[in-house]
């Protein structure tokens, strides 16, 4: 699709929580605030003639390699909130995109993301192959106290599940969802941590697709709060969380 007449460099959207979306307190899920961010995502680069469709062209797809998502309150059923995105920076096959989800006035979350380019035959990296020069980027804006981080996981881990990656774990890109990771690995905690709103914010690494019909392990550091969580195949990372808590 060609660039939009109503592209801007700085995109809002707004999205009425449903309740599917929540849990039992009427809350939205971490994991429905992760796709509400990433819709909006993909639907400004839509309009910017960046979308999955055009990317298909060149066998060509976005995919999250990090995620920090810093969380003041969660909205609720009904609540009608408005996700802001702009473009940080952008070179080659690589892209840092700020998100903000307010609710009127008030800011409720920050998330900072990292997305590469990935070619969907090849499955490797490779420079975006379609122009970006009608973007305008904003390096000084960021919407999260913190910034992305590799995630440190040199520390013992004690399995908590395993898991067969079924169909309904597989996105279009033919791999397992970015935002099914973190659904694995909030199951596993205590249901306080997450009812009673104590994930203040979390830190995601991607590091390996995951296809279907494969095994995997999640795992988790010690005490009633994990801090970090993974998920391994065959003894090897695929993802790493971060979880930082209300004190």
């Amino acid at each position: 699709m060609p660039i939009s007449t109503h592209f801007t460099s700085e995109y809002s959207k707004e999205w009425e929580i449903n309740f599917i979306q929540c849990y039992p307190n009427g809350q939205l899920k971490h994991t429905e605030l992760c796709n509400i961010i990433q819709l909006t995502a993909g639907l400004h680069a839509e309009l910017g003639g960046l979308s999955f469709s055009d990317m298909q062209v060149f066998h060509q797809a976005w995919v999250l390699s990090r995620m920090r998502v810093e969380v003041s309150d969660l909205p609720k059923w009904r609540d009608v909130v408005t996700v802001k995105t702009w473009i940080v920076e952008m070179k080659d096959s690589r892209s840092v995109r700020a998100l903000e989800l307010y609710l009127g006035d008030q800011k409720l979350v920050g998330a900072l993301t990292y997305w590469v380019v990935i070619n969907t035959e090849l499955r490797k990296p490779e420079a975006l192959a379609l122009p970006f020069d009608h973007f305008t980027f904003y390096p000084e804006r960021l919407p999260t106290v913190k910034s992305l981080e590799k995630i440190d996981l040199n520390v013992e881990l004690l399995s908590i599940k395993h898991k067969t990656i079924l169909l309904s774990d597989l996105d279009i890109v033919n791999h397992a969802n970015n935002v099914k990771y973190l659904e694995w690995c909030l199951d596993g905690l205590h249901p306080n941590a997450i009812l009673k709103h104590q994930i203040q914010a979390f830190d995601m690494n991607f590091l390996k697709e995951l296809h279907w019909n494969d095994e995997v392990e999640i795992k988790a550091s010690s005490g009633e709060n994990p801090e970090l969580m993974c998920v391994t195949k065959n003894g090897k990372t695929s993802f790493a969380l971060k979880l930082e808590y209300s004190r």
